[in-house]
Formats: structure tokens, C-alpha cells, sequence
């Protein structure tokens, strides 16, 4: 038995938990400050020096406030339904590679927790789970409004996993592997955002509503359903349900680094290795940014239209994206140029899809 490899292994799983519980921490805090400065306002500034200690704080009050479980629910599933929706979370990024390996301590060290040939298919039912915790949490309340809470993500997240499943597609075509460490070290010459722009977009359109971020945050509409499935809790057991989505928002714009935008690669990465981790940290950093600035600015959406958008548009154009993608490829073994229609050819056609779509939008209201 390989006790160092074992050492290792507890060892960067550690690093990553902590890492996670303090960026869903932080990120609050990042997306508080960013809200305000899009909206000219403060935002947090009290506790702490410039509003820093205000997770500490809010952590100190969600750990005192009182736990309350309505008194006709199923209790028993009450409360593992949160701990059933934040597990997924953490363990989505044991594929993510967060750089080349490193030598310490006589040991060559992997960035990453594990490196498996099939880390797409991994992310992708791993991410699947956490359905079940918020249908779970929403049934077991015995509460009208967290039952449709439930029933509706449910539904959001079968539609919008077929348009996320097809934009895992072209990456894993342009390098012919399913692990993020191969489709991360494909990238050194161009990033795949360059030749998959079309499925970057999708990807980021459907994580959106995977994570039930606005405007696809019909879940929890407090408009319509008070607050959606998390209706009944508090103290912890909410915490829990807010820690799930903001550390799905870091594992889903870091694996969109890994499959677009070059994961950690960048200047000086095969000279200096120690920058593969600062690297994806700024990328991450800018991609959760992009998913702050959409809810500052959009609305939320009709559920029936978030619905109709998820499957006559968004589904549509993913599946165009990979025949497009296949077909340059094929082409790209004869003319190595022809690679390059890919971008062209899909960007066109979501040009042209959006634009029958908008004047069918047009036609219908009039």
C-alpha cells in the first residue's frame, strides 16, 4: 500500500474543502460588492475593514439562528435533503486539473485529486444528484410552495442537462478524450473557446440554470412561491442550500476554464508551474464575475418561457454545434485549415437561429 499516494490524496482533498468553504464564503462577499458598484450602491461595508468580516459575521448568525422543522414534515428527509444537495458540490472538482505536476518534497505531485479517463461523464452525473436533494427538500416540507419549488427544478434541470451534456461534446471531439487533463492539455495552442464559441455560450446559458442563478432562478421566485424549495428552513440547514450554489457556481465556471479557456494554462506555464493554479483562479474569478453582471441585469424570465427557451432554442443549437463540430473534423483530417469553419459555420447559424426567433417572438405578440 502506497501510504505517501493515500497521504496525498487526504491531503489535496483537505486543501480543496477548505479552499471551497472559504470561497463560497467570499464569493457571497464578491457578489455582494459587485452588485453595488453595478447598481451605484455601497454594499457591505460594516463589518471589518471595507465590509471583509461581513461572511464572518453572517456565518456566526446563520450558526446561532433557531432551526425550525414544521411539525407535519417527513423529518427524517427534512434534513438530509440539504446535506444530499451540498456533497455534489464539493465533489464535482476532484476531476479539475489545477495544474502541471509539481515535485516536493522528493514526491511528484499531481494538481488535481485524481486524473480519470471518463471525468466528463463524472461531472456530468455527479451534477445530476443534486436534483434530488432540492425535489427531496421541497416534498418533505409539506409546504405547497416548496413542493412547486421542487417540481419546477426538476424540470429545469432534465431540460437544460441535454443542452449542457451537448456542449461537453465539442471539446471532447476537438481532443478525443474524455478526461479534463487531456482536454486541458490540448488546448496549448489555441483555447477552445475560439473554436467552439457556440458551445461556450450554451454551456454557460445552461450552468446558469443548473445553479438556478437569475434569471433561470424560478425555483426559488419569491414573487410566486414565498422562497421555492428552501421555504421551511433555516439556521444550517438553509446555509447548507446557499452553500450548494455558490460552490457549484465555482466548480461549473472552473470547469468551463478546463473546457474552454485553456484550464490552467497560460504565459510561462511550462516554465514556471506554480502559476497553473493562479491562472485558473483569475479565469474562475472573471467567469463568476460574467454570471454576477447577468443578475444584475436581467430580469427573471416566465417559467414557461425559461422552458420553451431550453428546448425549441438553446437545445437546438447545441445539437447543430456538435454536427458542425463532427463534420469539421472530418474535414480538418484532410485540410487542417478547414478546422476552422467550425467557429464560422456555427456562429452563423446561432445568428441566423436567433433571428427567426426573435421575429417569431415579434409575430406572436403582435
Amino acid at each position: 500500500m502506497n501510504y505517501a499516494l493515500i497521504l496525498q490524496w487526504v491531503v489535496k482533498s483537505l486543501i480543496l474543502i477548505f479552499s471551497l468553504v472559504g470561497g463560497f464564503a467570499y464569493l457571497t462577499f464578491y457578489e455582494r460588492k459587485a452588485l453595488a458598484r453595478i447598481q451605484v450602491r455601497i454594499g457591505p461595508n460594516r463589518a471589518g475593514p471595507g465590509g471583509w468580516l461581513q461572511p464572518v459575521a453572517d456565518g456566526i448568525k446563520l450558526i446561532f439562528k433557531e432551526e425550525l422543522i414544521p411539525a407535519k414534515s417527513d423529518k427524517l428527509i427534512f434534513i438530509l435533503a440539504p446535506i444530499v444537495t451540498v456533497l455534489p458540490a464539493f465533489v464535482i472538482l476532484a476531476v479539475v486539473p489545477f495544474g502541471t505536476n509539481l515535485q516536493l518534497f522528493r514526491q511528484q505531485i499531481s494538481l488535481s485529486i485524481t486524473d480519470i479517463n471518463v471525468g466528463v461523464l463524472y461531472i456530468m452525473a455527479v451534477t445530476s444528484i443534486s436534483v434530488y436533494g432540492i425535489v427531496l427538500a421541497g416534498w418533505s416540507s409539506n409546504n405547497k410552495y416548496a413542493m412547486m419549488g421542487g417540481i419546477r427544478s426538476s424540470a429545469q434541470m432534465i431540460s437544460y442537462e441535454l443542452a449542457l451534456g451537448l456542449a461537453f461534446i465539442g471539446p471532447i471531439l476537438l481532443s478525443g478524450s474524455l478526461s479534463l487533463a487531456d482536454i486541458v492539455a490540448d488546448q496549448k495552442g489555441v483555447w477552445y473557446v475560439f473554436l467552439q464559441p457556440v458551445g461556450a455560450f450554451v454551456y454557460w446559458i445552461a450552468t446558469l440554470a443548473e445553479v438556478n442563478r437569475a434569471p433561470f432562478d424560478m425555483p426559488e421566485a419569491e414573487q410566486e412561491l414565498t422562497a421555492g424549495y428552501h421555504t421551511e428552513y433555516s439556521g444550517m440547514k438553509f446555509a447548507l442550500f446557499f452553500m450548494a450554489e455558490y460552490v457549484k457556481m465555482i466548480a461549473v465556471s472552473a470547469i468551463a476554464a478546463c473546457l474552454f479557456f485553456g484550464g490552467y494554462r497560460g504565459p510561462l506555464i511550462d516554465r514556471f508551474t506554480w502559476l497553473g493554479p493562479i491562472y485558473l483562479f483569475i479565469k474562475v474569478a472573471l467567469l463568476l464575475f460574467g454570471m454576477i453582471w447577468v443578475r444584475a441585469t436581467l430580469p427573471r424570465i416566465r417559467y414557461d418561457r425559461l422552458m420553451a427557451f431550453g428546448w425549441k432554442l438553446l437545445f437546438p443549437i447545441a445539437l447543430i454545434n456538435v454536427f458542425v463540430t463532427a463534420i469539421g473534423i472530418v474535414l480538418g483530417e484532410v485540410n487542417p485549415g478547414a478546422i476552422w469553419s467550425i467557429p464560422i459555420v456555427t456562429a452563423l447559424i446561432f445568428l441566423l437561429v436567433v433571428y427567426l426567433a426573435r421575429n417569431a417572438i415579434a409575430g406572436g405578440n403582435k
